[in-house]
């Protein structure tokens, strides 16, 4: 087994839940995890869109947690298993530090959320890449 990868599944798995948690509680999330005043406002006025926005941006990290799941031993083979997880890795990693250019232009964000989102992202990209290093002679 691979803990890099369980640990890269099971963070992509806890930030799709806190986007689930997003849209279960409302505004006071959308503000507390720094999606913007546009969405927080969209959310108390009833709008779908932050909820169809957000269960997209929930559905692609739950995909992202099996891919790590699979490549680690927990789950059933996935398909493309080598690209996708490349593909992924590759995403939080140019996500992570594109944010940090856009500190200084936040675009209706705090520069915080730049801040914090992209050291997580980072983090994450990391994490996926060590466990993709260990694993990729088996993929």
């Amino acid at each position: 087994m691979n803990i890099f990868l369980i640990i890269a599944g099971g963070l992509s798995a806890v930030a799709a839940l806190l986007h689930l948690g997003c849209i279960y509680f409302g505004a006071s999330w959308y503000r507390f995890f720094g999606a913007g005043e546009q969405m927080a406002l969209m959310a108390e006025q009833g709008s779908y869109q932050p909820t169809v926005i957000t269960l997209g941006i929930f559905s692609v990290l739950a995909i992202w947690a099996a891919y790590a799941f699979s490549a680690a031993g927990l789950i059933v083979r996935l398909p493309l298993l080598r690209l996708v997880l490349s593909l992924i890795t590759l995403v939080y990693l140019v996500r992570g530090l594109a944010g940090f250019t856009l500190m200084n232009t936040p675009m209706g964000r705090s520069p915080e959320f730049w801040l914090w989102s992209s050291i997580i992202c980072v983090t994450f990209g990391v994490i996926h890449a060590i466990g993709l290093k260990k694993q990729w002679s088996t993929l």
